[in-house]
């Protein structure tokens, strides 16, 4: 059952966005990237207060790199199709379970992003979850 309501064009524009923005860290790191994605949907707080849909999410100005290349706009696959209906039918995995941002650093992954503690490296991602009661919402059961 989808967490977030999804229909074949957010379906198609989420896969876009896991192959953009991961499709070299594999099906997991697109999982992951997908899960950061839906946790902002979900959660409704600190700068993704109001997100309610997955275009918002995904084209939420600053949000993702990827949105900016011409990669991003090529045509979704079945595979990242599949990728992108687990993370909207609620299927969470670490480190990005109740993560809300994610990056890509040159070197080591520094210990807080946006004032987040860090969670843990995949890959080239570095994951950060929220503390505080702020952002609960993130950490509700599915």
């Amino acid at each position: 059952m989808a967490v977030v309501k999804a229909r074949q064009s957010d379906i198609d524009l989420l896969a876009r966005l896991l192959r953009a923005e991961a499709e070299g860290e594999g099906e997991l790191g697109m999982l992951l990237v997908g899960n950061v994605g839906i946790n902002r949907i979900r959660s409704n707080c600190s700068d993704f207060k109001g997100l309610r849909t997955i275009p918002q999410m995904v084209y939420q100005p600053h949000a993702f790199e990827a949105v900016i290349h011409s990669y991003f706009y090529q045509k979704p696959r079945d595979k990242e199709r599949r990728l992108a209906r687990k993370v909207i039918n609620g299927e969470r995995y670490w480190p990005a379970k109740f993560s809300l941002w994610y990056f890509r650093p040159p070197g080591n992954c520094p210990p807080t992003w946006y004032d987040q503690p860090f969670v843990e490296r995949y890959k080239l991602h570095c994951f950060y979850q929220p503390t505080g009661a702020e952002c609960e919402n993130v950490y509700n059961a599915l």
